[in-house]
């Protein structure tokens, strides 16, 4: 069995529910729900989905970059919002990152998050040839 790598991002959920921010298996990377989450532990960019998004995106990008990888590995994301009438905020953001990588990519929207605060939460998945 490959090794396992653990990657933390420092928040305080992550020994609470029992995840890592991301996990790598040999050449898969995958990242878990990611909220946009602050440098404090607060909720970053209130009220504003763009934001949001782009604050998750640096949350994911450290992830993979702390897991051995880049954001040019990444094959597929998930964008899961409060409100899909908001998908192209999030959409702007996600082609900021990635819009000549171009992962396979998902948007829903969803009852809720963990914090009301929260308007978006995204995953990542991603393979190093």
């Amino acid at each position: 069995m490959a090794d396992r790598l653990l990657v933390s991002s420092g928040s305080p959920l992550e020994p609470k529910i029992g995840f890592s921010r991301a996990v790598r298996i040999g050449n898969n990377i995958a990242v878990a729900g990611t909220a946009p989450i602050g440098e404090r532990g607060v909720t970053a960019a209130k009220g504003d989905v763009y934001g949001q998004t782009r604050r998750c995106l640096e949350i994911i990008d450290k992830a993979i970059k702390d897991a051995g990888g880049s954001l040019q590995h990444v094959v597929r994301t998930r964008i899961m919002l409060m409100d899909i009438t908001k998908w192209q905020d999030a959409a702007r953001a996600h082609g900021e990152y990635f819009g000549s990588i171009r992962p396979a990519c998902t948007f829903v929207q969803v009852a809720g998050f963990i914090d009301a605060e929260w308007l978006v939460e995204m995953e990542a998945d991603a393979l190093i040839s």
